[in-house]
């Protein structure tokens, strides 16, 4: 009976080891699709920029969430011996994995929208220190407990703030901390003339959909990895996830009269915000839920590219990720009620004020790091660096030969 259970327990330990290790890989796959939508979405000048930036800000980021921010976030490191982090199949390890690739999308979104214009290693210290510090200070109120904040939502509002793969931890943090470097950075060359924007076409419709569709696909490790552990997968999770990208698609093709963009944009959107109630909502709730975050992204991206020169935002990475990730949290305390056919177990007021708590942190903690960053290295390409392109003035390399 003993080797039974034991045979039982290894069976276990080794799938939820499995389990999280696909998702880890699939989150992981989404870092080419961060980088492809960028490499579609700016000028041919900048397409080799953009994809080292995604690799290089991913290797510092492990620096810095494997030695500092996982400690910060969990109460956890990894200086114990090699046969301790092997206990359980390694699971521990793997979990680190899996929520790396989450703590490595924050700079892959700041990434999008400072792209043109922004010094290479300034904005890799920059990731570091976001990684480091300012992403798991609050990824730990969250998903850990940390600080008491979860128990004082609680007791204040009737429940925890409820954010199960990361509307607002993940997204809304992004999107919220790439506004403060866009601010700080200010427009491209260009971009605006006599207050009217001058329209820099994407370099590759293709690419961009690619980019597109590898995010929309790891998506699903996104979401439905974010169990855990094998008992804890919900086929739930799986279809809010397809009914909010259906809806953000359909809607985003409505509102932006066929554009490729925004077509391609609209299911990125439905998804950011399915996140934080992928667990608790309707199918129906979901796919409105996704239709609402579509129009917001197309909305809202139209509205500031055109009215507002200072928010120079490439891909659109602050409506997508920060808007729509807080309307995400948000609604997980509408469609999540049970009187809207969720699950139930959330309050509006928590979701409201645990969004609003993430945005400040991001805020803060970007104007910091990026206003800091900046005073001591400088943020941006010079002028003529910005002319010829970061391709030229980075790498030296364009992104094809002219032969």
């Amino acid at each position: 009976m003993e080797n039974i259970n034991s045979a039982v327990e290894t069976l276990i330990s080794s799938s939820n080891t499995f389990f999280i290790l696909l998702g880890a890989i699939m989150v992981f796959f989404m870092h080419a699709g961060f980088a492809f939508l960028e490499v579609g979405t700016v000028r041919h000048k900048n397409q080799v920029n953009a994809l080292v930036k995604i690799i290089t800000d991913f290797a510092v980021s492990t620096i810095a969430y494997f030695f500092v921010g996982y400690s910060i976030a969990y109460g956890a490191d990894f200086f114990a011996s090699a046969t301790d982090l092997a206990q359980n199949n390694g699971y521990e390890l793997v979990k680190f994995f899996f929520l790396l690739t989450f703590a490595a999308a924050i700079p892959a979104i700041v990434s999008g929208g400072i792209a043109e214009r922004a010094k290479f290693y300034p904005f890799l210290i920059g990731s570091a220190l976001i990684v480091g510090l300012v992403y798991p200070f609050f990824e730990g109120m969250i998903w850990n407990g940390n600080y008491g904040y979860q128990d004082w939502l609680e007791a204040t509002f009737g429940a925890q703030f409820h954010d199960f793969a990361g509307s607002i931890v993940v997204h809304g943090m992004g999107g919220w901390i790439a506004l403060a470097a866009i601010l700080l950075l200010g427009a491209r060359n260009g971009r605006y003339r006599e207050g009217r924007p001058v329209a820099f076409a994407p370099s590759s419709i293709p690419f961009l959909a690619l980019g597109a569709w590898i995010l929309t696909v790891g998506w699903f490790g996104f979401n439905v990895m974010s169990a855990q552990t094998l008992d804890g997968i919900s086929g739930l999770v799986a279809v809010n996830s397809l009914m909010a990208m259906v809806g953000g698609t359909l809607v985003a093709m409505l509102m932006g009269k066929n554009d490729p963009g925004f077509i391609h944009n609209g299911p990125l959107a439905g998804l950011v915000a399915v996140c934080a109630g992928s667990d608790l909502f309707h199918p129906m709730g979901a796919l409105v839920v996704g239709g609402v975050a579509g129009a917001l992204f197309v909305y809202t991206f139209t509205l500031f590219q055109n009215k507002f020169p200072r928010i120079d935002d490439v891909l659109g990475v602050w409506p997508l990720h920060g808007l729509c990730g807080f309307w995400g949290a948000v609604a997980a305390g509408i469609f999540g009620l049970e009187a809207f056919g969720g699950m139930g177990g959330v309050t509006f007021m928590s979701q409201l004020v645990g969004s609003l708590t993430g945005v400040a942190v991001a805020l803060i903690g970007g104007f910091l790091v990026y206003g800091l960053v900046g005073a001591l290295a400088g943020l941006r390409l010079s002028q003529e660096e910005e002319y010829n392109g970061a391709d030229l003035s980075i790498h030296k390399i364009a992104s094809t030969s002219e032969d």
